[in-house]
């Protein structure tokens, strides 16, 4: 069983920065592509990005494209999401997914197989 622990999360006014970290228990963690998600209060889980397993790709809902960025330290079996600009709108729990197979579905939750418990992430305006 994998564990995922995410971390970094908090309060921001808008405009700010933070960054999310997600410490992977797998010793194959350099092998599984690792996605962030998102819910907000009231609505449904969302992809935010994603990145493959060499990091050779990376991927990203259109809400936030050129504000955010994913990561990986394969040595420190960690993937991070750097988010910059943030809006109140980028409010939710954020979580770490991880996908043993690589699928081409990166963007649905039905592809991964692992989660973490979430934080949150509040921008205020």
């Amino acid at each position: 069983q994998v564990q995922l622990v995410e971390s970094g999360g908090g309060l921001v006014q808008a405009g700010g920065s933070l960054r999310l970290s997600c410490a992977a228990s797998a010793r194959t963690f350099s092998t599984y592509t690792m996605g962030w998600f998102r819910q907000a209060p009231g609505k449904e889980r969302e992809f935010v990005a994603a990145i493959s397993w060499r990091a050779l790709s990376t991927w990203y809902a259109d809400s936030v494209k050129g504000r955010f960025t994913i990561s990986r330290d394969n040595a420190k079996n960690t993937v991070y999401l750097q988010m910059n600009s943030l809006k109140p709108e980028d409010t939710a729990v954020y979580y770490c997914a991880a996908d043993r197979n690589g699928g081409p579905y990166y963007y649905t939750q039905e592809e991964y197989d692992y989660w973490g418990q979430g934080t949150q992430v509040t921008v205020s305006s």
